[in-house]
Protein backbone atom coordinates (compact mmCIF):
# COMPACT_ATOMS: atom_id res chain seq x y z
CA UNK A 1 0.00 0.00 0.00
CA UNK A 2 2.96 2.39 0.51
CA UNK A 3 6.07 2.95 -1.24
CA UNK A 4 9.48 4.68 -0.17
CA UNK A 5 12.13 4.71 -2.90
CA UNK A 6 15.67 7.15 -2.65
CA UNK A 7 16.45 6.27 -6.28
CA UNK A 8 13.97 5.53 -8.93
CA UNK A 9 15.25 3.85 -12.02
CA UNK A 10 11.76 2.70 -13.52
CA UNK A 11 9.33 4.25 -11.88
CA UNK A 12 6.71 4.26 -14.30
CA UNK A 13 7.23 1.00 -14.26
CA UNK A 14 6.87 0.57 -10.37
CA UNK A 15 4.18 2.23 -9.99
CA UNK A 16 2.09 0.94 -12.88
CA UNK A 17 2.85 -2.63 -11.86
CA UNK A 18 1.36 -1.17 -7.97
CA UNK A 19 -2.53 -0.28 -8.20
CA UNK A 20 -2.25 -0.79 -4.62
CA UNK A 21 -0.05 2.27 -4.00
CA UNK A 22 -1.43 5.23 -2.28
CA UNK A 23 1.92 7.21 -1.30
CA UNK A 24 5.58 7.45 -2.62
CA UNK A 25 8.51 9.12 -0.28
CA UNK A 26 11.47 10.03 -1.34
CA UNK A 27 14.60 9.86 1.37
CA UNK A 28 17.43 12.04 -0.22
CA UNK A 29 15.96 15.26 0.55
CA UNK A 30 14.85 16.45 -2.94
CA UNK A 31 12.00 16.28 -5.82
CA UNK A 32 15.00 16.76 -8.23
CA UNK A 33 15.85 13.05 -9.57
CA UNK A 34 16.77 13.06 -13.22
CA UNK A 35 15.45 9.03 -12.87
CA UNK A 36 12.15 9.93 -11.24
CA UNK A 37 9.13 10.16 -13.40
CA UNK A 38 6.16 11.83 -11.56
CA UNK A 39 3.29 11.59 -14.32
CA UNK A 40 2.06 8.29 -13.32
CA UNK A 41 1.92 9.58 -9.49
CA UNK A 42 -0.11 12.60 -10.83
CA UNK A 43 -2.18 10.47 -13.38
CA UNK A 44 -3.43 8.36 -10.24
CA UNK A 45 -3.39 11.07 -7.47
CA UNK A 46 -0.31 9.83 -5.50
CA UNK A 47 1.22 12.33 -3.38
CA UNK A 48 4.56 12.21 -3.47
CA UNK A 49 6.58 13.68 -1.04
CA UNK A 50 10.37 14.42 -0.39
CA UNK A 51 11.92 14.56 3.32
CA UNK A 52 13.52 17.77 2.97
CA UNK A 53 11.47 19.73 6.17
CA UNK A 54 13.60 16.54 8.08
CA UNK A 55 17.00 18.80 7.06
CA UNK A 56 15.52 22.67 7.16
CA UNK A 57 16.76 23.14 11.01
CA UNK A 58 19.91 21.78 11.02
CA UNK A 59 20.79 23.39 7.86
CA UNK A 60 19.81 26.66 9.81
CA UNK A 61 21.71 25.61 12.35
CA UNK A 62 24.73 25.32 10.20
CA UNK A 63 24.37 28.13 8.85
CA UNK A 64 24.01 30.20 11.78
CA UNK A 65 27.18 28.18 13.73
CA UNK A 66 29.46 29.31 10.18
CA UNK A 67 28.44 32.58 11.08
CA UNK A 68 29.64 33.11 13.86
CA UNK A 69 32.46 31.08 13.12
CA UNK A 70 33.84 33.74 10.81
CA UNK A 71 32.39 36.90 12.04
CA UNK A 72 33.68 36.08 15.63
CA UNK A 73 37.17 34.83 14.22
CA UNK A 74 36.27 31.58 16.19
CA UNK A 75 37.49 29.77 13.34
CA UNK A 76 40.91 31.51 12.77
CA UNK A 77 41.95 31.98 16.39
CA UNK A 78 41.55 27.94 16.35
CA UNK A 79 44.00 28.00 13.61
CA UNK A 80 46.01 29.87 15.41
CA UNK A 81 45.95 28.33 18.70
CA UNK A 82 47.25 25.23 17.25
CA UNK A 83 50.31 26.78 15.23
CA UNK A 84 51.32 28.79 18.78
CA UNK A 85 50.66 32.18 16.62
CA UNK A 86 47.45 33.14 18.50
CA UNK A 87 46.76 36.98 19.49
CA UNK A 88 45.00 37.84 22.45
CA UNK A 89 42.66 40.56 23.26
CA UNK A 90 41.99 43.36 20.83
CA UNK A 91 44.59 41.77 18.83
CA UNK A 92 42.22 38.85 17.84
CA UNK A 93 39.54 40.43 17.34
CA UNK A 94 41.01 42.76 14.06
CA UNK A 95 38.46 42.30 11.53
CA UNK A 96 35.73 40.71 13.79
CA UNK A 97 32.46 41.67 13.78
CA UNK A 98 29.19 41.27 15.61
CA UNK A 99 25.77 39.55 14.63
CA UNK A 100 23.92 41.68 16.74
CA UNK A 101 21.89 44.39 14.62
CA UNK A 102 23.48 43.26 11.91
CA UNK A 103 21.38 43.42 8.20
CA UNK A 104 21.25 39.69 6.75
CA UNK A 105 19.91 38.97 3.26
CA UNK A 106 18.37 35.38 2.28
CA UNK A 107 18.82 34.38 -1.58
CA UNK A 108 15.73 31.73 -0.74
CA UNK A 109 13.27 32.18 1.87
CA UNK A 110 11.62 28.74 2.06
CA UNK A 111 12.26 26.22 4.76
CA UNK A 112 15.98 26.81 5.33
CA UNK A 113 15.22 30.37 5.83
CA UNK A 114 12.60 29.97 7.84
CA UNK A 115 14.20 27.93 10.27
CA UNK A 116 17.48 30.23 10.55
CA UNK A 117 14.69 33.26 11.27
CA UNK A 118 13.91 31.62 14.18
CA UNK A 119 17.80 31.27 15.24
CA UNK A 120 18.65 34.69 13.81
CA UNK A 121 15.85 36.59 15.72
CA UNK A 122 17.94 36.95 19.49
CA UNK A 123 20.11 39.15 17.59
CA UNK A 124 18.11 41.21 16.41
CA UNK A 125 18.99 41.77 13.32
CA UNK A 126 17.31 43.48 9.84
CA UNK A 127 16.33 40.06 7.34
CA UNK A 128 16.16 40.98 3.24
CA UNK A 129 14.66 38.49 1.06
CA UNK A 130 14.75 37.71 -2.21
CA UNK A 131 12.41 34.33 -3.41
CA UNK A 132 10.68 34.61 -7.18
CA UNK A 133 8.14 32.25 -5.81
CA UNK A 134 7.02 33.85 -3.07
CA UNK A 135 4.54 36.53 -2.57
CA UNK A 136 6.32 39.74 -1.03
CA UNK A 137 2.90 39.76 1.16
CA UNK A 138 4.56 36.27 2.40
CA UNK A 139 7.92 37.72 3.07
CA UNK A 140 6.24 40.92 5.03
CA UNK A 141 4.24 38.76 7.19
CA UNK A 142 7.39 37.04 8.51
CA UNK A 143 9.09 40.23 8.48
CA UNK A 144 11.80 40.02 6.02
CA UNK A 145 11.95 42.84 3.73
CA UNK A 146 11.71 41.65 -0.08
CA UNK A 147 14.21 43.29 -2.17
CA UNK A 148 15.69 42.41 -5.57
CA UNK A 149 19.39 40.63 -5.95
CA UNK A 150 21.18 43.83 -6.35
CA UNK A 151 19.90 45.60 -3.32
CA UNK A 152 20.16 42.43 -1.13
CA UNK A 153 24.08 42.54 -2.01
CA UNK A 154 24.41 46.28 -1.73
CA UNK A 155 22.61 46.29 1.80
CA UNK A 156 23.66 42.82 3.65
CA UNK A 157 26.14 42.06 6.17
CA UNK A 158 25.98 39.06 5.62
CA UNK A 159 23.99 37.11 2.68
CA UNK A 160 22.90 33.33 2.86
CA UNK A 161 22.83 31.17 -0.16
CA UNK A 162 19.47 29.16 0.63
CA UNK A 163 17.54 28.82 -2.53
CA UNK A 164 16.68 25.13 -3.88
CA UNK A 165 18.86 24.50 -7.32
CA UNK A 166 16.51 24.98 -10.64
CA UNK A 167 17.31 25.37 -13.88
CA UNK A 168 16.90 28.43 -14.04
CA UNK A 169 19.12 29.43 -11.05
CA UNK A 170 22.52 28.22 -11.96
CA UNK A 171 25.04 30.68 -11.39
CA UNK A 172 22.54 33.12 -9.87
CA UNK A 173 24.64 34.72 -7.40
CA UNK A 174 26.87 36.11 -9.94
CA UNK A 175 30.34 37.94 -10.29
CA UNK A 176 28.73 41.38 -10.20
CA UNK A 177 26.97 40.53 -7.07
CA UNK A 178 29.52 38.86 -5.06
CA UNK A 179 31.23 42.01 -6.01
CA UNK A 180 28.75 44.47 -4.10
CA UNK A 181 29.98 42.50 -1.02
CA UNK A 182 32.90 44.71 1.10
CA UNK A 183 35.62 42.59 2.43
CA UNK A 184 34.38 42.61 5.56
CA UNK A 185 30.90 41.05 4.58
CA UNK A 186 30.18 37.43 4.70
CA UNK A 187 28.16 34.90 2.37
CA UNK A 188 27.33 31.56 3.64
CA UNK A 189 26.63 29.27 1.39
CA UNK A 190 24.14 26.53 2.27
CA UNK A 191 22.19 25.05 -0.13
CA UNK A 192 24.06 24.37 -3.14
CA UNK A 193 27.18 25.68 -4.99
CA UNK A 194 24.85 25.03 -8.47
CA UNK A 195 23.27 28.78 -7.06
CA UNK A 196 27.42 30.58 -6.89
CA UNK A 197 29.60 31.92 -9.59
CA UNK A 198 32.27 29.39 -7.41
CA UNK A 199 35.55 30.51 -9.63
CA UNK A 200 34.42 34.03 -8.72
CA UNK A 201 33.53 33.19 -5.01
CA UNK A 202 37.19 31.36 -4.87
CA UNK A 203 39.03 34.50 -6.58
CA UNK A 204 37.33 37.19 -3.99
CA UNK A 205 37.86 34.77 -0.95
CA UNK A 206 41.90 33.80 -1.63
CA UNK A 207 42.25 38.01 -2.79
CA UNK A 208 40.86 39.04 0.39
CA UNK A 209 37.53 41.16 -0.94
CA UNK A 210 35.29 38.77 1.01
CA UNK A 211 34.93 36.45 3.30
CA UNK A 212 33.03 33.04 3.36
CA UNK A 213 31.37 29.79 5.23
CA UNK A 214 30.86 27.28 2.71
CA UNK A 215 29.03 23.77 3.34
CA UNK A 216 28.87 22.79 -0.51
CA UNK A 217 30.97 22.54 -3.39
CA UNK A 218 31.17 21.96 -7.45
CA UNK A 219 32.65 18.85 -6.83
CA UNK A 220 33.15 17.09 -3.74
CA UNK A 221 35.57 16.17 -2.16
CA UNK A 222 37.02 19.42 -2.99
CA UNK A 223 40.40 19.12 -4.78
CA UNK A 224 43.03 18.94 -2.63
CA UNK A 225 44.81 21.86 -3.98
CA UNK A 226 41.80 24.13 -4.30
CA UNK A 227 42.64 27.61 -3.05
CA UNK A 228 39.72 27.99 -0.59
CA UNK A 229 41.96 25.08 1.57
CA UNK A 230 44.28 28.12 2.63
CA UNK A 231 42.40 30.91 1.95
CA UNK A 232 42.19 33.18 5.62
CA UNK A 233 39.17 34.36 4.77
CA UNK A 234 37.57 30.95 4.49
CA UNK A 235 35.11 29.15 7.12
CA UNK A 236 34.98 25.51 5.52
CA UNK A 237 32.64 22.35 6.21
CA UNK A 238 32.65 19.13 4.36
CA UNK A 239 28.91 19.05 3.58
CA UNK A 240 28.23 18.37 6.94
CA UNK A 241 24.94 20.81 7.60
CA UNK A 242 22.02 18.11 6.87
CA UNK A 243 24.00 15.04 7.60
CA UNK A 244 23.30 14.76 11.37
CA UNK A 245 21.93 11.64 12.94
CA UNK A 246 19.14 13.63 14.25
CA UNK A 247 18.15 14.64 10.82
CA UNK A 248 18.25 11.30 9.71
CA UNK A 249 16.45 9.70 12.40
CA UNK A 250 13.67 12.42 11.56
CA UNK A 251 13.44 10.73 7.94
CA UNK A 252 12.31 7.98 9.46
CA UNK A 253 9.76 9.52 11.68
CA UNK A 254 8.17 11.74 8.92
CA UNK A 255 7.83 9.14 6.56
CA UNK A 256 6.18 6.50 9.22
CA UNK A 257 3.97 9.17 10.47
CA UNK A 258 2.83 10.03 6.72
CA UNK A 259 2.36 6.59 5.46
CA UNK A 260 0.79 5.35 8.61
CA UNK A 261 -1.86 8.25 8.17
CA UNK A 262 -2.54 7.88 4.53
CA UNK A 263 -3.05 4.05 5.28
CA UNK A 264 -5.40 5.00 8.22
CA UNK A 265 -7.82 7.20 5.74
CA UNK A 266 -5.91 10.84 6.56
CA UNK A 267 -4.25 12.80 4.83
CA UNK A 268 -0.09 13.11 4.73
CA UNK A 269 1.13 16.10 6.15
CA UNK A 270 5.03 15.69 6.99
CA UNK A 271 6.70 15.05 3.91
CA UNK A 272 6.76 18.29 1.30
CA UNK A 273 4.79 17.07 -1.71
CA UNK A 274 5.16 17.38 -5.39
CA UNK A 275 2.49 19.47 -7.33
CA UNK A 276 2.95 20.53 -11.02
CA UNK A 277 3.43 23.67 -10.38
CA UNK A 278 6.10 23.22 -8.72
CA UNK A 279 7.64 20.21 -10.44
CA UNK A 280 7.60 22.86 -13.96
CA UNK A 281 9.60 24.99 -12.10
CA UNK A 282 12.10 22.22 -10.99
CA UNK A 283 12.56 20.67 -14.34
CA UNK A 284 14.35 21.82 -17.49
CA UNK A 285 12.39 22.18 -20.43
Amino acid sequence: SGVVFGTWPGSRDIVRAAPKLRIGAEILGSLRHPELDFGPFFERGIPIGTVAPAFGGVVAEMCLGLTLASLRNIAESDRAFRTGSERYLHAGNAGARSLIGATVGFVGCGSIAHRLELLLDPFDVTILGYDPWLEPANLVARGVEPVDLPALFDRADVVYVLAVPTPDNEGLVSRELLGRLCPDDLLILGSRAHLVDFDALTELVAAGELRAGIDVFPEEPLEADHPLRVADGAVLTAHLAGALPSALHEIGRMVTADILSVLDGGTPVRLQFATHEVMTRLSPG
